[in-house]
């Protein structure tokens, strides 16, 4: 390897302005009609599965560049955290917000990421089967649906 070569680094923004920033992201995780159910009616043992799976959604955009090392740390001016119901699937979707150099997709998608996983943690003793496996749970479908900038 050559002395100059870089293996991984952030990128340099420091010439950039601040501008506006918003980025929309969402995904699903697939369960069980019965592990629905129990969520709407709040019948899960660990408690309220979307008021824990809201607040891990935030603390994860507040945390993205300590689990996504090259992401720059940048200031979050607001953001949502939604989710619908469905009959087979709990979707999140996460809006973030800043005034900063850099885009907040990143921690829009780690929000939903972090969400759906602690749905899948509060319900996972639902979701198994004989064997203890998962083979109805599945996350599905992470994207970014928006990015704005200006």
């Amino acid at each position: 390897m050559a002395e100059d070569e870089i293996l991984a680094g952030m990128v340099d923004i420091t010439y950039k302005p601040p501008v506006f920033r918003k980025a929309t992201a969402t995904g699903s995780i697939r369960l069980q009609k019965a592990t629905i159910e129990a969520i709407k009616s709040g019948q899960v043992k660990k408690g309220d599965v979307l008021t824990t799976a809201r607040l891990a959604a935030i603390l994860a955009i507040k945390d993205t560049p300590r689990l996504i090392p090259l992401c720059h740390p940048i200031p979050i001016t607001g953001l949502e955290v939604a989710f619908d119901l469905e009959e087979r699937r709990v979707k999140t979707t996460v809006t973030v917000t800043s005034e900063g150099k850099t885009g907040v997709e990143m921690e829009a998608l780690t929000g939903v990421a972090a969400a759906l996983l602690n749905v899948w943690d509060m319900v996972k003793y639902l979701e198994k089967d004989e064997t203890g496996n998962y083979p109805e749970t599945e996350m599905e479908t992470i994207r970014v649906m928006e990015k704005r900038k200006g």
